[in-house]
């Protein structure tokens, strides 16, 4: 394919600004995704972290201490904190089950949200968070970081310029050999889901943000567990044993889908945390016009795993553009949600990942483990906002 042609996928460069506002913003949840949150807010000079909660006593002390927070005020409740402060923004990073109750309450006190993935465990949850965001005005973003990366937005550049004319099948989903996260990620309790919710979300978002989210209708899905429940697959951990590890282990470490969307695009699925293979397989988008292959990962971290594909015919011949990896700038993904959130605050922009998106993404994890509990194909069914 010609250099011109070739060219229309060349990524956008974006001229730093100066911001003359500070943001007072607190932290709900230190564990460690927090830290991930609090670094990238020490860069910025335009915030303050005024305060920082944790369920556990002392928990968030020793994180102020550690990360060199000065002023800020410690909490055990997220209620009480929001009570007390006056603030423009939080991080929920709390764990799974508890992101609805911690971002419906601060948004009902008046305050922005950035919320971590997965946005919640249930689409009930979902519409009940947005409900909420609706009555309060405020902004929620939901923190999808692989959507900074230029690899992943030339994806969607790809769908939008036309090149793969009328999508009709998708191909997706990312895995790990071994990739169990233990901690708090293994309970229902605390996560609700496993792999589906840590990084079939990012998975789902890929593709379906690249084709401009279209509605799902119905799911059949299938989820399994057989390396977490697993003594042999498992590790010890600071606070467990391998045989402990096993045995509180009751959420999904590999799941799988076949999903009707609207526009009769068809999306086979799959996720896993462990399994005996390196990748489930490419991602692929077969479209009328030519087809786009996204090779996987051996361990999937929401990013591409080499040079794009682009397959399609031209004057009769079958060829294959390869669209080169773009290189990543000095701001890692993590920094780049963040700023966009506060940029779109600023602005007065919209959410950079808005929940009328992904709760579509969320049905259908949902839909997952829907259908896997029934056993067969069910509705999605997302009532009105």
């Amino acid at each position: 394919m010609s250099d011109s042609v070739l060219s229309i996928f060349t990524p956008t460069v974006h001229e730093e600004r100066t911001y003359d506002r500070v943001f007072k913003v607190a932290l709900i949840g230190t564990g460690w995704i927090a830290e991930a949150h609090i670094e990238c807010y020490k860069q910025m000079p335009d915030v303050q972290v005024v305060a920082l909660v944790d369920l556990i006593p002392g928990k968030a002390e020793k994180f102020a201490k550690f990360y060199g927070i000065e002023g800020a005020h410690c909490y055990e409740d997220h209620k009480l904190m929001l009570q007390n402060e006056e603030l423009d923004a939080v991080s929920v990073c709390t764990y799974n089950a508890t992101h609805a109750e911690c971002t419906i309450d601060a948004l009902n006190a008046g305050v922005h949200v950035l919320l971590e993935k997965p946005m919640t465990v249930t689409t009930e949850e979902a519409i009940a968070v947005m409900r909420a965001e609706k009555a309060s005005g405020k902004m929620l973003s939901i923190g999808f970081q692989p959507r900074m990366d230029p690899n992943m937005q030339m994806i969607k550049k790809i769908v939008d310029s036309g090149a793969l004319g009328e999508i009709y099948y998708i191909q997706t989903g990312g895995g790990r050999r071994r990739g169990i996260p233990n901690s708090t990620f293994i309970e229902k309790s605390t996560a609700g889901i496993g792999a589906l919710g840590d990084i079939g979300c990012y998975s789902l978002d890929v593709v379906l943000n690249a084709i401009g989210y279209p509605k799902p209708l119905t799911v059949t899905g299938y989820t399994s567990n057989f390396f977490g429940t697993n003594e042999m697959y498992q590790y010890a951990d600071a606070a467990h044993s391998a045989k402990e590890n096993a045995d509180r282990f009751n959420v999904d470490d590999f799941a799988a889908a076949f999903v009707r969307l609207e526009g009769g695009i068809i999306l086979d699925f799959r996720i896993s945390w462990a399994m005996h293979l390196d990748t489930p397989g490419d991602t692929i988008i077969l479209g009328k016009k030519a087809a786009l292959r996204i090779p996987s990962t051996e361990c999937w971290n929401g990013t591409v795993g080499g040079a794009m594909k682009l397959y399609t015919d031209v004057a009769g011949a079958q060829t294959v553009t390869e669209i080169p990896i773009i290189p990543s700038d000095d701001a890692g993904l993590f920094f780049k949600k963040i700023r966009s959130f506060l940029d779109a605050i600023l602005n007065d922009s919209g959410a950079p990942v808005p929940t009328s998106q992904i709760l579509y993404n969320q049905a259908i994890l949902d839909g997952i483990c829907k259908s896997a509990k029934v056993g067969r194909e069910i509705e999605i069914e997302i009532p009105e906002i």
